[in-house]
């Protein structure tokens, strides 16, 4: 008796908990293939730790070969999914075009960086969303503060130790709070420190810092870094961005070499390229993720808008818990369609979120308690070490190795800026020359 294709495309939290799940409860009766552009599963709520040089690069990644020994890792970026002859076309890291075959499909792409329509945002900011953004930001920070320390002009010693983050949702604010503090340790390893402290500027449209989370997780966060010296900005936004810094729509021209664009996040444009209906730009599924029409294709996680069962008529939100749970709920419900267990609609209550300010500092609200200071933060940090499926041991002496040891202060040069493009469909690859004449390293980006 054949086995059963199974290819899952995508292994972000929705992808790898699917991958894992099929390959604990269907590795006798199917084939599971992941088709992803890294080896490895990224955890995204440690990547502003790795910009802020807290962990080494490779604690925040967990080994996809390493970790999922019954399932085959083809490497390559999906770019056209055939539903109709159930084939996914793709390219390898070598440039090579590939097919794969399936007889069940999960659709687990992701997201990409959010574009808004405001000039030069494209050329002269960067996003966060892959570990070669989050190496490059880690890089540039160092080099602007190590530039303005042997810089002359005022002017130019103030706009390279201003750094503007757009966005105070998750991200943003975690990313401004660990460089916040990176920059400070910074400067004071500087024998010429020039009488003032790195400026950190947090903008949003919103009327506070993580309008999407929880009101006192909320507040907790505001305290915390406007406490610290960071320019919280809520109801404003960026007019105009530029290689020497960035205009805001009341009009105050900020000077800044450092512009970091952590608006939110967009499906991947791979399921527009379906034809099926989307909501948002998310591929809609029903409540067991499978795509109507199609039952042998399912989606999860960000590009995929499953609906809420709390709350009628909605759709999950695009988080790393849900991507992380409704990543099992396919894997469970394809190995249903195959023969094993029963399929399960996805429902689920929040649990809670943290949010790592830094230090000892975070906001949580397990189970709807609220917590600040370091009883948060030591709630936090043990929810990601729960929540890693590897590298728990590496993470956790990382963290105690900062809490005694000062910061390396270096830059190592291996991303530059013409390799993280705001604009990409695949922010978890740096990208490699074409041809292109080398772009300089000026500017904001």
């Amino acid at each position: 008796m054949s086995r059963s294709r199974v290819l899952i495309v995508g292994a972000g939290f929705a992808g790898y908990r699917a991958a894992r799940t099929l390959a604990r409860t269907a590795r006798h009766t199917a084939d599971v293939t992941l088709l992803n552009p890294t080896d490895y599963f990224l955890y995204l709520p440690l990547l502003p730790q790795v910009a802020a040089g807290v962990l080494e690069p490779r604690r925040a990644t967990v080994s996809l070969p390493g970790t999922l020994p019954h399932a085959r890792l083809m490497l390559g970026e999906a770019g056209a999914v055939d539903l109709d002859t159930r084939t996914v076309h793709y390219t390898d890291p070598e440039g090579r075009p590939g097919t794969l075959g399936y007889d069940r499909l999960v659709l687990a792409v992701g997201s990409v960086n959010k574009l808004l329509p405001v000039p030069g945002i494209a050329e002269h900011a960067h996003g966060f969303r892959g570990m070669p953004e989050a190496l490059y930001l880690r890089d540039h920070v160092t080099r602007q503060i190590e530039l303005a320390a042997v810089a002359s002009d005022p002017a130019e010693i103030r706009a390279r130790r201003t750094f503007v983050v757009v966005g105070a949702g998750y991200t943003g604010t975690e990313v401004a709070a660990q460089g916040q503090l990176l920059t400070d340790a910074l400067v004071r390893k500087q024998p010429r420190r020039h009488g003032s402290r790195p400026r950190w500027l947090l903008l949003d449209i919103a009327p506070c810092v993580l309008p999407e989370l929880d009101e006192r997780l909320s507040r907790t966060s505001d305290r915390v870094l406007r406490g610290r010296g960071v320019e919280v900005r809520t109801r404003t936004s960026v007019k105009e961005a530029t290689g020497d810094g960035v205009v805001l729509d009341d009009g105050e021209f900020v000077d800044t070499r450092t512009l970091v664009w952590c608006v939110g996040v967009r499906p991947d444009p791979l399921v527009a390229g379906l034809g099926r209906p989307l909501e948002r730009g998310r591929l809609l599924v029903d409540p067991f993720l499978a795509v109507p029409g199609h039952p042998e294709v399912f989606a999860c996680g960000d590009a995929a808008a499953v609906p809420d069962l709390e709350n009628p008529g909605e759709y999950t939100p695009m988080t790393a818990q849900h991507a992380w749970r409704q990543g099992r709920i396919a894997g469970l419900n394809v190995a249903a369609s195959l023969g094993q267990g029963a399929r399960r609609s996805y429902r689920h209550k929040d649990l809670g979120f943290t949010v790592d300010l830094g230090g000892a500092q975070a906001a949580a609200n397990p189970l709807g308690i609220p917590l600040s200071g370091p009883l948060a933060g030591a709630v936090t940090r043990g929810y990601h070490l729960a929540a890693l499926p590897g590298n728990r041991i590496r993470v956790a002496a990382d963290w105690l190795l900062d809490a005694v040891l000062p910061r390396q202060a270096v830059q190592l040069g291996l991303v530059r800026s013409w390799s993280v493009p705001l604009d990409t469909a695949s922010p978890e690859l740096a990208r490699v020359p074409d041809g292109a004449p080398h772009q300089p390293e000026g500017g904001t980006r």
